[in-house]
């Protein structure tokens, strides 16, 4: 399978998932973030993509894919679309600033 290049690596996390959740789990000892991420993202290329713009390690990934949910607008049935879910958790010493600290 072909490598990524950095170009290619730039598109494949699009946002921090920024929860209670999510924060409580950076900010304890379990070191892990979560981003949503292009539904052709495959763990190795997420692990790159992360290594290489947060400048960490990364010890695993966890992806989960998210089904759209049901939406009814002016009387119409429809969905929003599906997308996809990385949990990524850091090794032991890393950490990432994602409110970036003024």
């Amino acid at each position: 399978m072909a490598r990524l290049s950095n170009e290619a690596l730039a598109g494949l996390l699009l946002a921090p998932i920024v929860t209670e959740k999510t924060t409580r789990q950076a900010e304890q000892s379990r070191r892990q973030y979560a981003f949503r991420v292009r539904k052709s993202a495959t763990k190795p290329d997420i692990r790159r993509a992360v290594e290489y713009f947060f400048e960490v390690r990364v010890e695993h990934v966890r992806v989960c894919s998210m089904h759209g949910k049901r939406r009814v607008f002016k009387g119409r049935a429809g969905r929003t679309p599906d997308w996809k879910k990385a949990y990524v958790q850091l090794q032991p010493g890393f950490k990432i600033d994602l409110v970036g600290a003024h």
